[in-house]
C-alpha cells in the first residue's frame, strides 16, 4: 500500500518500491515523476543541495495533497516522498507515482501533485555552487498551481 510510505525521507528515495506500492489491479495506468537534482541552475554550477524541511507539517500537507488528488481523479494510488538532507547531483529529490484506470488522470493527477507540493510544502532548498557560493530557495519554480487546476485554497 502507497499509504505506508512517508512523504519526508532522509533515505535515498526507493523509486521500485513506490512504484510496487501504486500498483492496482483496477489500475491501467502508473505515471512516476522523479525530480532530479541538476548540474545548472540559473547560470552557475551547482555543487550539492540540501533540502530542509518542517517534517510534520510538511507531511501532513503532502498527505492532504495526496488525499485530494485522488479523490478528484479518482485514482487508485497516489505516493509523493521528498528527500531532505544533502543530494549530490544527479540523485533524486522527489518522487511522485500515481495509478488510475486511465492514463490520462494519471498524468494530469501526477502533475498536480508535483505542482501543489513545491509550492506548498515546508520544504526549503540550500543550492550550494562550485565556486562556494550557495543561495536558499523555496521548492518552487513554477507558477501558482491554483490557477493552473481552478483550485482554491
Amino acid at each position: 500500500m502507497a499509504a505506508d510510505y512517508p512523504h519526508i525521507a532522509e533515505q535515498p528515495i526507493d523509486m521500485l518500491a513506490l512504484l510496487a506500492a501504486t500498483q492496482h489491479p483496477e489500475a491501467g495506468a502508473v505515471v512516476l515523476f522523479s525530480g532530479e537534482v541538476r548540474r545548472h541552475n540559473v547560470g552557475k554550477t551547482v555543487d550539492c543541495l540540501a533540502y530542509e524541511a518542517h517534517v510534520p507539517m510538511a507531511h501532513k500537507i503532502i498527505a492532504q495533497i495526496i488525499a485530494e488528488a485522488k479523490q478528484r481523479w479518482a485514482l487508485q494510488e497516489a505516493v509523493c516522498q521528498h528527500r531532505i538532507g544533502q543530494l549530490q547531483v544527479g540523485e533524486t529529490a522527489v518522487v511522485v507515482v500515481t495509478s488510475s484506470v486511465h492514463r490520462s488522470e494519471a498524468y494530469e493527477a501526477n502533475r498536480y501533485i508535483i505542482d501543489r507540493v513545491k509550492h506548498e510544502a515546508t520544504i526549503w532548498k540550500k543550492e550550494v555552487y562550485a565556486d562556494g557560493s550557495h543561495a536558499w530557495g523555496s521548492n518552487c519554480s513554477c507558477g501558482d498551481p491554483a490557477h493552473q487546476y481552478g483550485h482554491h485554497h
